[in-house]
């Protein structure tokens, strides 16, 4: 047997995204939200439900039609979805963070475990998801929306996203479609950073993942206290923002 025989027999097999659908039983947790793994995620069943009953009743209701499938790697190429079982660093090379899927009536989200680097990492790319998934299905409420374009109009620095900053800026400039997206991207943005809140003690400027200003820390704070009166706690689960002061 040849070289490039001996790679190709020892390459991981990889699934299509209607087989990894249908190869795993889908659970569903006490606020609603359904979930299956797949493959060696690396990640403990205790510590990814502690995750996902992070999401308050509210919103997990929104979701009732959405599976979400933790899997060590998700592949898109060629407009085709595949899943990795198991881990190499040539397909984590070739992976992404997520990517959505229409299986019969039914929505599922492949999120790659393996590509994270930490709970932290893990909690927030599956909340950001979830946050846009409820934006999707419910909008977003009137009430927010009369908090943050006041924020946007006052020039309060930054945004909580990169595209929550370049919607605010053409909306800002008169466009009334960016304007609507501001408000789905911002919208989504504070409720995952208050699910993330609730499940892992994290720095503020922890947030910052791409070359844009940080919303400032008073506007942000007062995005999320409005969140978390649209969607109290669950029982077990805490919304705490604390300050201190530089040494």
């Amino acid at each position: 047997m040849d070289e490039s025989h001996s790679q190709a027999a020892s390459a991981p097999a990889l699934l299509s995204a209607s087989q990894a659908v249908q190869q795993v039983q889908v659970v569903q947790v006490a606020n609603g939200i359904c979930y299956a793994t797949l493959g060696e995620t690396q990640v403990a069943r205790e510590d990814l439900e502690r995750i996902l009953l992070a999401v308050p009743t509210g919103v997990a209701g929104a979701l009732n039609k959405r599976a979400y499938y933790f899997v060590p790697l998700t592949i898109y190429e060629n407009e085709e979805i595949s899943v990795a079982p198991d881990y190499t660093t040539e397909l984590a090379d070739r992976a992404i963070c997520h990517r959505n899927f229409h299986f019969g009536s039914s929505d599922v989200t492949f999120v790659s475990t393996r590509i994270m680097q930490d709970r932290f990492a893990l909690a927030f790319e599956f909340f950001i998801n979830a946050g846009h998934h409820f934006v999707e299905s419910v909008g977003v409420p009137e009430s927010f929306c009369e908090v943050a374009w006041p924020q946007a109009e006052s020039m309060v620095r930054g945004e909580t996203s990169h595209d929550a900053w370049e919607y605010r800026q053409r909306a800002l400039a008169g466009d009334e479609k960016a304007k609507t997206q501001f408000f789905e991207a911002a919208f989504a943005d504070a409720l995952a950073i208050y699910m993330l809140a609730m499940t892992v003690d994290f720095d503020y400027l922890d947030l910052r993942e791409r070359e844009y200003p940080l919303l400032a820390a008073p506007a942000l704070a007062e995005r999320l206290r409005h969140v978390a009166g649209l969607f109290p706690p669950n029982a077990g689960y805490e919304f705490e923002i604390r300050y201190k002061r530089r040494s």
